[in-house]
């Protein structure tokens, strides 16, 4: 047995294995997960949860053509790492080329 945590509407309600759940139960908790879920973005606004993104990610993430992100990485305006075949660019270089802010 699981005991729930009483709100201003519950009081003292258990809940048992074999308890039914109504389509109410189910929308309030829907409900409650979308609001958890939208706090939780509302905290980290805009930026990706990898700090690394790999070249496919960067060209979509800035609408350009494999051509033009090589173009930037050979004249040094976008700064890269290459793990053998793959090439990685740190999330916060992409931001800063797109706020025109010179590198660190």
């Amino acid at each position: 047995m699981l005991e729930k945590k009483p709100n201003d509407s519950e009081k003292n309600i258990a809940i048992y294995r074999d308890q039914l759940i109504t389509l109410g139960d189910l929308e309030s908790f829907k409900l409650s997960l979308l609001e958890e879920i939208r706090s939780i973005l509302r905290e980290s606004p805009g930026q990706p949860t990898k700090q690394w993104l790999k070249s496919k990610e960067v060209r979509k993430l800035l609408g350009i053509s494999p051509g033009t992100l090589q173009n930037l990485r050979v004249n040094g305006t976008l700064s890269f790492t290459k793990i053998g075949s793959i090439v990685f660019y740190r999330y916060e270089d992409i931001a800063r080329l797109l706020n025109n802010q010179p590198s660190k």
